[in-house]
């Protein structure tokens, strides 16, 4: 993994993973708070040239709050997720999040978790904060997308650390998410899984994949191709067939021989009546080309 350090606006060559900006100034020490949600570690105030006793003055005061021992927040009326989450990262050098916390982040499951799930070198010893849980790990920096600050493991490792414990649907829904957002692609989730000899769902991976490869490009997509298609014995429809009335849409099933459309729709971007009003027009349009 590349060698990096985040600064307060992004993040360029530097130190390892996990290495905090440290701030030399009361300014840059102000910048460094609005970029980490009004959070702020005790080696970056004293980096900055705080003292202990000033430290203690602004909790006392209530200026500050301590949220995890050596981390601060000193806006301490925002009580939210993404705060709580960051400040457990904080809490713990060199981790990043993983499992659940990272899929939510990356938007792959839709409920914030409670728990919030921090991967460290196998190699330390570290003691977990209050509401975190610890994951170690061998070469954890290969597993933590480098480009995103918090720092958090890429989407494809995310999948798989997931669906170890979990079900084939949720599993099937993380892929639909991540392929439909284009946060991944079949190469990049093969080469995760070839490191994953022993994962549980290894073989339905590797159906999924075949299928994404083949023009499948949800998951839905696949389980339509596999438990419906291929199960009851139908033609093989065309995958993202251009739409029949010459609009800029695609389909994603076409029988063109029967002239049958199938559409394959979660329920994201289709609840609600104008959604539904939206679908009915696409509807009607295919069936005034002729089209069911």
């Amino acid at each position: 993994m590349a060698r990096l350090v985040r600064m307060a606006g992004g993040i360029v060559d530097g130190r390892t993973l996990g290495a905090s900006t440290m701030p030399q100034t009361e300014q840059e020490l102000t910048a460094v708070a609005h970029s980490q949600r009004g959070l702020l570690t005790r080696q970056q105030c004293l980096s900055a040239g705080m003292s202990d006793r000033a430290i203690r003055w602004r909790l006392v005061k209530g200026r500050w709050t301590c949220v995890h021992h050596g981390v601060y927040l000193t806006t301490p009326e925002r009580d939210d997720w993404y705060t709580t989450a960051l400040a457990a990262q904080l809490a713990v050098s060199d981790s990043a999040w993983s499992h659940r916390t990272a899929a939510h982040v990356h938007g792959l499951i839709r409920e914030s978790p409670a728990i919030i799930e921090l991967v460290v070198d196998r190699e330390r010893r570290v003691a977990e904060p209050a509401g975190t849980k610890l994951h170690r790990r061998v070469s954890v920096n290969r597993a933590v997308d480098e480009l995103h600050w918090p720092w958090r493991t890429t989407v494809e490792e995310t999948i798989l650390d997931v669906s170890r414990k979990g079900s084939s649907d949720e599993l099937m829904a993380m892929l639909g998410r991540a392929f439909q957002r284009s946060r991944t692609s079949e190469a990049s989730l093969r080469a995760a899984l070839a490191t994953r000899r022993a994962h549980p769902w290894r073989e339905l991976l590797e159906l999924i994949l075949a299928e994404v490869a083949d023009g499948a490009e949800s998951a839905m997509e696949v389980r339509y191709l596999h438990d419906v298609e291929r199960a009851h014995d139908l033609p093989i429809g065309r995958r993202q067939r251009r739409s029949v009335t010459g609009g800029r849409e695609r389909h994603d099933v076409a029988y063109d021989e029967q002239r049958v459309l199938v559409e394959l729709d979660g329920r994201l971007g289709h609840e609600g009546f104008e959604a539904q009003r939206k679908d009915g027009r696409r509807d009607r349009r295919g069936a005034g080309s002729g089209w069911l």
